[in-house]
C-alpha cells in the first residue's frame, strides 16, 4: 500500500470513528435508537463505546495528517483522549453503576499518564 493510500484509509477511518464516537457520547439514546439497536439499552455502555471510538479516530486522524509523527506518541495521545472521554462517560453515568469513588480517579490517572507521556513524546519528536 502506498503512503497516500494508507493516509487516505486512515482519514476514512477517522471520519467514520470521530462523528459516531461523539454522537454516542453526547446523545447515547439517539445513537442507540438509530445505529446500535442491541437490546437492552445501556447508556453507560453506549457512552463507553463512543469514548473509545473517539480515541481510535484521533489516532487515525493524526496518522493521516502527520504520517511521519512518532507512532508511540500518536498511540499515547489517541489512547489518552479515549481514556479521558471514558472518564467523562463515568462522570456522566456516576449513578448508573460501577464504583464511581474509585473508578473515576483511577481512570483519570490512566488518562493523565497517557496524555502526559504522549505530549512529552510528541514534543520531543516534533509533531
Amino acid at each position: 500500500m502506498s503512503d497516500t493510500a494508507g493516509r487516505v484509509a486512515a482519514a476514512i477511518g477517522a471520519v467514520a470513528f470521530l462523528p459516531f464516537g461523539a454522537w454516542a457520547m453526547v446523545a447515547p439514546r439517539s445513537f442507540f435508537d438509530a445505529v446500535a439497536t442491541f437490546h437492552p439499552y445501556n447508556q453507560h455502555l453506549v457512552q463507553d463505546i463512543g469514548a473509545f471510538q473517539l480515541g481510535l479516530g484521533v489516532v487515525l486522524l493524526i496518522a493521516a495528517l502527520r504520517p511521519t509523527t512518532d507512532a508511540l506518541g500518536v498511540a499515547l495521545v489517541g489512547c489518552g483522549i479515549g481514556a479521558a472521554a471514558h472518564v467523562v462517560s463515568h462522570v456522566i453515568g456516576h449513578d448508573l453503576g460501577g464504583k464511581p469513588a474509585t473508578d473515576i480517579p483511577t481512570f483519570t490517572l490512566v488518562a493523565v499518564i497517557l496524555l502526559a507521556a504522549g505530549a512529552r513524546r510528541l514534543r520531543r519528536h516534533a509533531l
